[in-house]
């Protein structure tokens, strides 16, 4: 590589890292400041994708929001009945890049939600009931989704209306997962199902019986972290 190809290399690099800093979303910003509520500590990564019906918005604090995501309420700009709390995101949540969460209703991620890349979330869907009419041209019914605090959602999942999650849910990666899912429970699949649960005073139990033990990561973190 000649010397000015290198240059010109990391002078693009520069300009491309100073574009991501000056580009993010935090508090103090004019973009933060259309949200319902933006955080401290909070950012939402450059460029988004898709951001609309910001008032209706609400983003908790020290919450991590990666690039290309979509975040929406309401069918488009011109649409006036959007709830005042359609989409509301908790404290120390992580949104992985090209995510969408798209509500009309409500959806409610509780804090410490971390999500990988690629996660689809939505409230409402097509109808299809008129044979007559383009399926993209009918409207769905609402249906509320909520995320219970401590919560894992893997790559590429999709969470359908209706959903609601409970604490310290795993929906693996791929997952298409539908209704209620109880606390402390592990899904996979299409569609999602139980694949382990929490057994007080047993352990992570599985389908077939066998047992991973409970572990104490508060105690891990407390051994490896400086004083």
């Amino acid at each position: 590589m000649t010397r000015r190809r290198r240059l010109l290399n990391r002078s693009v690099h520069a300009v491309h890292r100073w574009v991501d800093r000056v580009g993010e979303i935090v508090p103090g910003t004019d973009r933060a400041d259309e949200f319902g509520s933006f955080g401290a500590g909070s950012a939402i990564g450059f460029p988004a994708a898709t951001l609309m019906g910001l008032e209706s918005i609400h983003v908790g604090s020290n919450t991590l929001i990666g690039r290309h995501v979509t975040l929406s309420v309401g069918y488009g700009a011109l649409w006036s009945t959007r709830p005042e709390r359609g989409l509301v995101i908790g404290d120390h949540c992580v949104i992985g890049a090209r995510s969408s969460l798209t509500a009309h209703a409500s959806i409610e991620l509780g804090d410490g939600v971390w999500c990988g890349q690629d996660v689809f979330v939505s409230d409402a869907s097509h109808g299809y009931q008129d044979p007559g009419l383009p399926v993209g041209e009918q409207f769905g019914e609402h249906l509320p989704v909520s995320v219970g605090a401590g919560s894992w959602i893997g790559h590429g999942a999709i969470v359908l209306p209706g959903t609601r999650l409970g604490r310290n849910v795993v929906v693996a990666a791929g997952s298409v997962v539908r209704g209620v899912v109880d606390d402390h429970t592990v899904v996979a699949g299409v569609p999602a199902r139980v694949v382990r649960r929490l057994e007080p005073g047993v352990g992570w139990v599985g389908p077939g019986g066998d047992v991973r033990p409970v572990t104490d990561q508060a105690a891990f973190w407390r051994a490896v972290s400086p004083d």
